[in-house]
């Protein structure tokens, strides 16, 4: 039962996707991509994936990525209404991250020698920045934006060749984020705090704007950041050196791997914008084992907001490290092999559907299996997983068995109508004869003989 049941999901993202394309044709090949991108291939290649969803040569699913006229934008605002229907809340977080895409040569659009966090080092590489929600039902990416160096900007013929439309224009990595946070709020999609790295606390439009929106927020902060406290402006790597040791407390933000993640403490309030009965706050981190180690956030928040709540969200950073592992692992992010502009977006849309689409699935199986069997040994038999790895590779996730096995049977379907061509004849096709027999092998009743048939279509033909 649970199979049917998981075979229907996915048949609910494909109903929602269907209006993006302009013929049953595309959205026939959308679905294969999210199978293949769903798939147990280890990779997620062209070759791969094709392989994976029974296409002789990879080249019809890049030529859905390279010329299918559909829009990744569309995909993208149908991606995060899923999203916002099945996942998230009202007191969800959005958490603004980059990720790099390590590559080759210098067709790929946007790539560029530059840093990448994925590599920790100055790579040839793409980057990605992404805005994910994270919640107590799971975490998803909801939009994605490809950062685009100047260099590429700057070179009208290198950016033709790769698609790049003539309206991009460059943006920094925080003005990309700022973007992809305004229209977020603007389609109705419910948050209330935002948090993210310094590359993106550091600039103060984000704050200003979470602000004038009334949206709370724990960003992180560099060291050449500046606060005013009183009359006096302070730069924080300054303050960072001042704080008193007796000023420091312990507190954990939230379970990781090993257990409570525990650190010691700081927080000070500091100067903020008049009414609205909204505080900002200076909060500090630092290492329990090397006192040195320290980060610094600026948050905002109402007044009398206890100083747990601020620690927690500055916990789910790491949230979004979680989605770019898994979305690399189990659905292929960064697996792709296009190089156009538009090829890139639309693969990593589709991506991100499917790690959604995971995520979900993960947060209802629980419910399902309750609601169909009523032995708990059965439903204990598969427990909530503690990650989206080991979920898809649990037995709840044989949906994909299920799709498999379809395929199979049409397959042999299909040999065993062949069978019965050769063996009755042309001469003999549309008659009653040809049609009973035909008939005969759409029946499932007959599914355990196809191997048989199909091994003796496949020595015939050869012969």
């Amino acid at each position: 039962m649970e199979k049917v049941k998981y075979a229907g999901e996915f048949e609910k993202i494909v109903n929602r996707i269907g209006g993006i394309y302009r013929s049953e044709l595309g959205l026939r090949n959308a679905e294969k991509y999210i199978t293949g991108l769903l798939s147990p291939a280890e990779r997620k290649n062209g070759w791969q994936l094709s392989e994976e969803i029974g296409e002789s040569t990879p080249y019809k699913m890049q030529q859905f990525l390279y010329r299918g006229s559909w829009s990744a934008d569309a995909l993208r605002d149908v991606t995060r209404e899923y999203i916002r229907e099945e996942i998230a809340e009202e007191d969800g977080i959005l958490v603004l991250d980059e990720t790099g895409f390590l590559k080759q040569g210098k067709k790929s659009c946007g790539v560029a020698r530059q840093y990448s966090g994925t590599a920790g080092r100055i790579e040839n590489c793409q980057i990605g920045v992404f805005l994910t929600y994270t919640g107590a039902k799971g975490n998803a990416m909801i939009d994605r934006r490809l950062y685009m160096p100047e260099e590429w900007l700057k070179d009208p013929a290198r950016c033709k060749e790769a698609g790049v439309p003539d309206e991009v224009k460059f943006q920094t990595k925080p003005n990309i984020g700022l973007e992809m946070l305004e229209e977020t709020y603007n389609a109705g999609f419910p948050f209330t705090w935002i948090t993210g790295d310094c590359i993106y606390g550091d600039f103060r439009d984000i704050r200003f704007w979470a602000e004038s929106v009334n949206k709370r927020y724990v960003m992180s902060v560099s060291g050449k950041e500046y606060v005013w406290i009183g009359f006096k402006q302070h730069k924080i790597g300054a303050l960072l050196k001042k704080i008193p040791e007796d000023a420091w407390f312990e507190a954990s933000c939230g379970n990781g791997s090993k257990g409570e993640r525990l650190y010691e403490w700081f927080i000070n309030e500091v100067n903020s914008p008049n009414g609205k009965g909204y505080q900002r706050y200076l909060l500090v981190k630092r290492s329990l084992s090397d006192k040195d180690d320290m980060r610094a956030y600026i948050c905002y928040a109402p007044e009398n907001t206890p100083v747990s709540e601020f620690i927690r969200v500055a916990g789910t950073r790491w949230t979004v490290e979680t989605c770019f592992a898994e979305s690399k692992g189990d659905v292929g992010l960064d697996q792709y092999e296009v190089r156009s502009y538009h090829g890139w977006y639309k693969h990593i849309t589709l991506a991100c559907l499917a790690h959604a689409f995971l995520t979900v699935l993960k947060n209802k199986h629980q419910d399902i299996l309750m609601a169909d069997c009523e032995d708990s040994e059965l439903i204990n038999a598969v427990p909530i997983t503690s990650s989206l790895d080991d979920f898809k590779k649990s037995a709840v996730c044989e949906f994909q068995q299920v799709r498999f096995e379809k395929s199979v049977l049409a397959f042999f379907r299909f040999y065993f109508r062949r069978c019965i061509f050769l063996s009755v004849g042309r001469m003999a096709y549309g008659t009653p004869v040809y049609r009973y027999l035909a008939s005969l092998a759409s029946s499932t009743q007959t599914s355990l003989i196809y191997c048989v048939i199909f091994t003796t279509v496949i020595l015939k033909e050869l012969k």
